[in-house]
């Protein structure tokens, strides 16, 4: 069974700076594509960034700019840096992983997943 287990989130303030990380294991990491979704209060999971074997990457459009998302596969890790953060993106981060070089917008496209990391941006 795939293990994902995150890292790094926390609170900050309005226009800072997290850098969020994922450690992958019991699966073979070069051949997944990863990826992070979010969920704030009272919402429905989100997607924000994915990356794959070859690092294509994809973004929700919310996130352009600021997130960036990446992976070092000699370490089966996956890591999402997020800057200029908005109060608005308070929400637990789940990192997300799939078999293949797709990488998917929709929540219900990614199988595997962590158990999340709180990201609190007060205002």
């Amino acid at each position: 069974q795939v293990q994902l287990v995150e890292s790094g989130g926390g609170l900050v303030q309005a226009g800072g700076s997290l850098r969020l990380s994922c450690a992958a294991s019991r699966l073979t990491f070069s051949n997944y594509a990863m990826g992070w979704l979010r969920q704030a209060p009272g919402k429905e999971r989100e997607f924000v960034a994915a990356i794959n074997w070859s690092t294509s990457t994809y973004y929700a459009d919310s996130v352009k700019g600021r997130f960036t998302i990446s992976r070092d596969n000699a370490k089966n890790t996956v890591y999402l840096q997020m800057n200029s953060l908005k109060s608005e993106e308070t929400a637990v981060y789940y990192c997300v992983g799939r078999p293949g070089a797709a990488l998917p917008g929709s929540v219900r496209l990614w199988g595997d997943w962590g158990q999340g990391t709180q990201v609190t941006v007060s205002s």
